[in-house]
C-alpha cells in the first residue's frame, strides 16, 4: 500500500516524521484531507488539530498555525508550535484557558485578538489531549 511521508517541523526542530496512510489538517480555508497521490498544493494552517492515520491507529497533533506543503507522497507542516496529544500538559492548558477567559472579560483593557488566540490555543490543546490515540 502507498504511504505518505508526514513531517511536522517547528522553530524548535522536528516534532514528527513517519510514513502514514492519511493526513487531515485545519487549513485557513477549511479542513482538508490528503491521501497518497494527492495533487500538490501549499496552504496556510490555522490553530487546530492535525490527524493522521497509520494502519488501525489514529493520532492527534495540536498545530499552532503555520503552513502545509502537500505533494503526491509527502506532507510537510511548518508550524509555529506543535504538540502530540500525549505530550500536551492538560493542567497547563486549563490554566492558560482560564487566564485567557479572564482577559477577555476585561476586553477594553487588553489586546482582544491576542487573548482570543490564547483561548483558542488552550481550548484546542485540551480537546486534542482528550483524544490521545484510538485504534
Amino acid at each position: 500500500m502507498e504511504k505518505l511521508k508526514l513531517e511536522i517541523v517547528t522553530p524548535d526542530g522536528l516534532v514528527f516524521s513517519d510514513d502514514v496512510d492519511e493526513v487531515t489538517a485545519a487549513g485557513s480555508e477549511g479542513e482538508f484531507g490528503v491521501l497518497p497521490g494527492h495533487a500538490p498544493f501549499l496552504t496556510t494552517l490555522k490553530i487546530g488539530m492535525l490527524i493522521y492515520k497509520k494502519g488501525n491507529e489514529v493520532k492527534y497533533v495540536f498545530v499552532n498555525s503555520g503552513y502545509a506543503e502537500v505533494g503526491p507522497d509527502k506532507v510537510v507542516v511548518l508550524a509555529d508550535s506543535a504538540e502530540k496529544a500525549e505530550d500536551i500538559d492538560v493542567e497547563r492548558a486549563k490554566a492558560a484557558m482560564k487566564r485567557a477567559e479572564e482577559r477577555l472579560k476585561k476586553a477594553e483593557e487588553i489586546d482582544f485578538a491576542r487573548a482570543e488566540s490564547a483561548l483558542e490555543r488552550a481550548t484546542t490543546r485540551i480537546q486534542i489531549a482528550g483524544r490521545k490515540t484510538t485504534r
